[in-house]
């Protein structure tokens, strides 16, 4: 697992061969122990005043009289601050740019967003093709993409943090004028009626026909990571990041008034038609891009984008959307 494989020591021995990734964690002297289990076999200790090699996402600790110390290698040398509008968060970014060097976007090593949720969707379409990884503090309301605002520590936690590859979804979609539109989504894109009408929709999957008449206030179609969003309060299913599959969620539908949704696999091509577009207008959302009076959208996951996330081990993301599946 290539987790697993970052793994690094302090201080090796003579003998032992020299490793090509980032040192991170080691196990001091005094030792007590030769053979040490290791992912790739078992490499035996040469000498008293070697260290152990040690994960530094387990920080599994060793039988030893030692302790588990950290020494930091630094891999973001060059921080931006970007944050919200909001006084909270504008207050945050000056107090941690008074604190540590601040740089362009451009030029980061990785970007700490300060917001909520909703900045932190922002950013990553804004950075999206930036190789910088967001690291995301709240300064907003429910802050689930967010890590906790702390001042002190910070370059610490960004060595420590764990990374989320996110798959955005490809919204193209065409309007009643015949306009072709094209937009991103990294939790959920949605239809929605714009008027008293309610919408009526065709599903199509893989060019196959799936649900060829749905009277309905709207769909939606979410990612693992917008899963925990309109898609639960819709009624959706919570999806685990890394599961490989996306979900489609009525929003109040009238007829088939007993069908819930679908799984279906992360490569899947969906397309949806509006029927009676004149007189059942429908708006198309892919996060905060909004086209209205659209009469098809095709949607599909885009793998050649994948902007990173980084999370403090204890509340990484996947671990926030477990949690959520037992929230009462």
């Amino acid at each position: 697992h290539e987790r697993h494989r970052r793994l690094a020591a302090f201080r090796y021995p003579s003998r032992l061969p020299q490793p090509n990734f980032p040192i991170t964690h080691a196990v001091v002297p005094p030792i007590r122990f030769t053979d040490i289990p290791f992912a790739f076999g078992r490499w035996r200790l040469l000498s008293a005043g070697g260290a152990v090699v040690v994960s530094r996402y387990t920080r599994r600790r060793f039988p030893t009289t030692g302790r588990l110390i950290s020494r930091t290698i630094m891999k973001h040398k060059n921080v931006s601050f970007v944050s919200s509008q909001q006084p909270e968060a504008l207050d945050g970014a000056e107090r941690l740019k008074a604190r540590y060097p601040n740089v362009s976007p451009g030029e980061a090593d990785v970007i700490v967003a300060l917001g909520g949720d909703g900045f932190m969707l922002r950013a990553v379409h804004e950075f999206i093709n930036c190789k910088a990884p967001i690291f995301g503090m709240n300064r907003g309301t429910v802050g689930f993409l967010m890590n906790v605002f702390e001042l002190e520590g910070l370059m610490e936690r960004l060595e420590a943090a764990e990374d989320i590859r996110l798959h955005p979804l490809r919204m193209n979609t065409t309007d009643i004028k015949g306009t072709e539109h094209e937009a991103l989504a990294v939790n959920e894109i949605s239809l929605l009626r714009e008027l008293r009408s309610a919408a009526k929709i065709r599903i199509s999957v893989d060019d196959i026909v799936r649900l060829d008449d749905m009277i309905c206030d709207g769909v939606l179609v979410c990612t693992p990571a917008g899963s925990t969003a309109y898609n639960l309060s819709a009624g959706g299913p919570i999806l685990p990041l890394g599961a490989g599959v996306l979900a489609i969620t009525p929003i109040s539908a009238f007829r088939p008034r007993r069908w819930r949704g679908a799984i279906l696999p992360h490569d899947a091509f969906i397309s949806i038609e509006v029927l009676e577009p004149k007189e059942r207008p429908v708006s198309a959302v892919a996060d905060y891009t909004e086209v209205r009076e659209v009469v098809r959208i095709d949607i599909r996951e885009d793998r050649s984008l994948a902007p990173v996330l980084l999370f403090d081990p204890e509340h990484n993301l996947e671990e926030r959307v477990l949690k959520e599946q037992f929230q009462s």
